[in-house]
C-alpha cells in the first residue's frame, strides 16, 4: 500500500518516496544550552557577528561547545528594531558559562554595532552580560532599556549593550540522519536540501559546516588508543571491500550526515523528519539511516520510522 509517498508492506514501514528508511534510531543525549539574539545596524553586520560567535563549534569531541545559527529575525521581531540572528550554544553545564563569555566577549562585543538580548525561557540563567561590564573598566552602566535590564559598555564606536542575564536550560544534542547515495553530488545535494528544510524548524541548529558532516565518526579507535573518535569505516565508500561489515551496498558511492541539536526532543524530531522528507526527493538517494552506539552513549533514542507514524 502507498499513502502520501510512504510505502507499507502490511503494517511494516518500508520506503519514503522510493527511498529505504532504515529500521534504526539516532542516539542523542541531553546537553545544556543557552540561546540569545544578536542584533546589529544591518544584515551584513549581524551575520558577521553571528558567524564569528558560532565558529569552531561543530562537535564536543574537539570543541568547547556546539554552536549554530537558529534563525533570522526581522526588525519588527527584535527588541531594538534592528535585524537579528538567533544563536544557540550547547555545552556541558560547567563549561557553558565560560564559553558564553569567551564567544560573546571575543566575537560579539568586538563586532561593530552589535547588541545581545536573551532569547526564550531558561531553567536557569547566567549573568554573562553582567560579567561583560568589566571590560568597561568602571565606565560601564546598568540601565533599563528595551524593557530589559541592560549592561552598556562604552566602546570606540559607541556602546556595546547586552542583557544582564542569559537563559540556560537542558536540550537534546546529537540527533542525526545519514544519507546513502549513488554519487558524491547526490549525497551533497540531498544533505543541502535536508539542512534547508531543517532551517525552517524553530529551536534547532545544525552545527557542522553548512550544516553537513562529511566525516562521520565512531567512538574510539581500533588502532590508536589516544583517539577519542575516528572515521566510521563502515560508511566509507572507499573501504567497502576492505572492512568487514560495511554498511554500504555496491551502488552507494557517497555518504553525508546531518547532525541536529535542539532545545527539546520534540524540536529535534521535527527537524529530523523535515530533513528526511527533503533528502529523499533528491535523485540518487537510496537509503536514510542514523548513527547510534547501541544505546550505550545517549539516553535519547529517536527511531526513524516512528517519525512517520
Amino acid at each position: 500500500m502507498i499513502k502520501d509517498g510512504i510505502k507499507f508492506s502490511g503494517s511494516e514501514f518500508v520506503k519514503l518516496h522510493g527511498v529505504e528508511i532504515d529500521n534504526t534510531f539516532a542516539e542523542a543525549f541531553e546537553l545544556w544550552y543557552s540561546s540569545f539574539l544578536i542584533t546589529a545596524i544591518n544584515k551584513k553586520w549581524v551575520l558577521e557577528a553571528a558567524r564569528e560567535a558560532t565558529g569552531f563549534g561543530t562537535s564536543m569531541i574537539g570543541c568547547s561547545s556546539e554552536a549554530g545559527i537558529e534563525g533570522f529575525y526581522s526588525p519588527a521581531e527584535t527588541p531594538d528594531g534592528r535585524p537579528g540572528v538567533g544563536v544557540i550554544i550547547f555545552a556541558v553545564r560547567k563549561k557553558l558559562e565560560t564559553d558564553l563569555i569567551n564567544r560573546i566577549g571575543q566575537c560579539v562585543l568586538t563586532s561593530p554595532t552589535a547588541r545581545v538580548f536573551a532569547m526564550g525561557e531558561g531553567r536557569e540563567s547566567i549573568d554573562t552580560g553582567y560579567k561583560m561590564k568589566f571590560f568597561g573598566d568602571g565606565y560601564e552602566e546598568i540601565r533599563e532599556s528595551y524593557g530589559r535590564e541592560i549592561i552598556a559598555v562604552p566602546l570606540m564606536m559607541g556602546e556595546f549593550e547586552i542583557e544582564k542575564n542569559l537563559p540556560v536550560s537542558k536540550g537534546v544534542a546529537g540527533g542525526n540522519l545519514i544519507i546513502l547515495a549513488q554519487t558524491q553530488a547526490s549525497a551533497l545535494l540531498a544533505a543541502e536540501a535536508a539542512v534547508e528544510a531543517i532551517d525552517s524548524v524553530e529551536g534547532v541548529i545544525t552545527p557542522f559546516p553548512g550544516g553537513i558532516v562529511g566525516s562521520g565518526s565512531k567512538v574510539g579507535s581500533k588502532e590508536y588508543s589516544f583517539m577519542h573518535a575516528t572515521t566510521n569505516e563502515k560508511f566509507c565508500p572507499t573501504l567497502k571491500d576492505k572492512v568487514e561489515g560495511s554498511a554500504l551496498s555496491s551502488e552507494i558511492g557517497a555518504v553525508s550526515e546531518v547532525v541536529i541539536d535542539g532545545i527539546s526532543e520534540d524540536s529535534v524530531k521535527r527537524a529530523m523528519k523535515a530533513g528526511i522528507e527533503a533528502a529523499v526527493k533528491i535523485q540518487g538517494v537510496k537509503k536514510i539511516t542514523a548513527g547510534n552506539y547501541g544505546g550505550n552513549f545517549g539516553k535519547v533514542h529517536i527511531y526513524l520510522r516512528d517519525l512517520f507514524e
